[in-house]
């Protein structure tokens, strides 16, 4: 039986999920190793949810040192169907401003240093991409900025970096002149294995600061970039609840058999100890 059905991963700022009930802790172990924390589940707005602190209380993990592996897999384990991530972004427009939520619909891959994938170790896929973000969970998360008084932009592409260093200047312009909208170092492998795993994804991207190509920059302080992500994550816990209740019961949309036609590689010559490793993930194709 699902443990969770919407599954929250909470990045820069917002480290637990205020307004839960019935709220217990729960460790996951997988077959990809650990996740970033413990998921901590509960009662939100009538739904159960399951919310993962994506670096870990406290704050321990780079970005290129999450296992987004687990991370997914973890939340597939529990049951989970849609996931709704907030994450801290640095803007690429002026009209993006901090204190600002995007709703991206688009990615752009800047990594170098990450695994992305369940494919591999004899088994082969491909799954479509090209629309990255499940129009559902993002209209959820549309209507609750609305709702709660946030301006929360949807469409766009967000840029997702290796990092940890942030842009130089010739980077954030470079990426200003293929019109990209936010940047930040952690979504973009959530959502390729919430693809391959048919879960639903959206991101909601919270504006702290216009990154180094802004005339202003050098003269925003550290201390300006702390107020604006103690403000996002506490505008981030309203549209998060409001989402959460915001969200269709039902499923219709093309993430819940994302993989059906996926797997290339012949059933047979799949390696036992892999077929086992993905069975919560693609039992059900790889019969035969």
């Amino acid at each position: 039986m699902a443990k969770a059905e919407i599954g929250i991963i909470g990045g820069s700022g917002l480290y637990s999920m205020p307004g839960l009930t019935n709220v217990r802790e729960e460790v996951v172990e997988t077959p990809f190793g650990a996740p970033s924390d413990a998921f901590v589940l509960g009662e939100l707005e009538g739904r159960q949810v399951a919310f993962l602190a994506r670096h870990g209380r406290g704050h321990r993990l780079l970005p290129s040192e999450l296992n987004f592996r687990a991370n997914i897999y973890a939340m597939k384990a529990l049951g989970v169907e849609r996931i709704l991530s907030v994450s801290a972004v640095g803007s690429l427009k002026e009209e993006h401003k901090p204190t600002d939520f995007v709703i991206p619909d688009q990615f752009i891959d800047r990594t170098f240093a990450r695994v992305g994938t369940f494919f591999g170790e004899g088994i082969v896929g491909h799954v479509a991409f090209g629309d990255p973000v499940c129009a559902v969970v993002a209209e959820a998360a549309e209507k609750a900025c609305a709702e709660v008084g946030v301006v929360g932009k949807r469409g766009g592409t967000y840029i997702c970096m290796e990092g940890p260093q942030f842009s130089t200047k010739a980077e954030s312009n470079l990426y200003r002149s293929w019109g990209a909208d936010v940047i930040g170092m952690t979504n973009l492998q959530e959502a390729k294995l919430a693809r391959e795993a048919e879960i639903c994804y959206a991101t909601v991207a919270m504006v702290t600061d216009y990154d180094c190509w802004h005339p202003h920059h050098d003269s925003v302080t550290i201390e300006q970039i702390v107020a604006v992500l103690h403000q996002n994550a506490a505008n981030a816990a309203l549209v998060v609840k409001a989402a959460v209740a915001a969200m269709p019961v039902e499923r219709g949309c093309g993430c819940v058999n994302a993989a059906q036609f996926a797997v290339l590689t012949q059933r047979d010559l799949i390696p036992a100890a892999t077929k086992a490793k993905v069975a919560l993930l693609w039992g059900k194709y790889l019969q035969g």
